[in-house]
């Protein structure tokens, strides 16, 4: 079921968001050379206590995963697109990041993921980080009141066509209020003019996964939570949370 928020419930989810841009802002300048996603994630783990948050991912069991998840924080590097542990693997000069953080303040969740390179970047590796921020972009500016969900996918896969990359199948975003997963689903892939309409009070995570080796398929690890690329390459992750109101999207998940 849809729930759309009142304007005082979105701002109670743009105090949620606020947390999660904080965290963010906080493990970006930690990360570096020799650093560990366990200390990152025991910057955000200091972040929620800070604010009287909880966790929206420590302890998340959803029906396809066997175990449920060991941290604060998805921690995915070079070929893991989504949904990586976080461990004492310390990072190595060019490793390619990306972090998801979901908190829960005051019953209400805020979501958002960002990519980067710690050291020295390849050049192929910056420009699918910077691809996949643009496609959040695009996303973002297809939220307009009005249009329709294919609009946004549309936005985000024609980025992805541009450039060669893979977006993996089945994968995208999602509605956000009470629970971090709510209705509806929000794929990166689309067609204009197609799917559910936007409305004012809609609030929706959009999260582009792009794939640098082109292909929609994937691996899952073990653990049954680490997704891959099928072929080794690398991947990117950005996400905001987005309530749509009359006058245009607005981000709820930056500082």
């Amino acid at each position: 079921m849809i729930v759309r928020k009142t304007a005082k419930e979105i701002a109670s989810l743009r105090e949620a968001g606020r947390v999660v841009a904080e965290a963010h802002a906080r493990m970006r300048a930690a990360a570096d050379v020799g650093s560990t996603m366990r200390q990152l994630d025991d910057i955000t783990r200091e972040v929620i206590r800070e604010h009287g948050a909880t966790s929206a991912f420590l302890g998340y069991q959803p029906h396809f995963a066997p175990t449920p998840f060991p941290g604060v924080i998805c921690a995915s590097v070079n070929d893991v697109v989504v949904h990586g542990f976080p461990d004492d693997e310390p990072l190595v000069d060019g490793d390619l990041v990306s972090i998801d953080v979901g908190i829960i303040l005051d019953g209400w969740v805020g979501d958002a993921a960002v990519s980067f390179i710690v050291g020295e970047a390849r050049p192929q590796d910056a420009a699918l980080v910077q691809h996949t921020w643009d496609a959040l972009d695009a996303g973002i500016a297809a939220a307009q009141p009005g249009n329709r969900m294919g609009d946004i996918g549309h936005a985000i896969e024609s980025v992805a066509q541009q450039h060669g990359y893979g977006i993996p199948d089945g994968w995208g975003g999602h509605g956000v209020g009470r629970d971090m997963h709510e209705d509806p689903s929000v794929p990166n892939v689309g067609t204009p003019g197609r799917g559910m309409q936007l409305k004012p009070g809609l609030v929706i995570a959009i999260e582009p996964m792009f794939m640098a080796g082109g292909r929609t398929d994937f691996r899952i690890d073990d653990d049954g939570w680490t997704v891959r690329t099928s072929d080794g390459s690398r991947a990117a992750h950005t996400e905001h949370t987005i309530a749509i109101t009359a006058d245009g999207p607005v981000v709820l998940t930056e500082r």
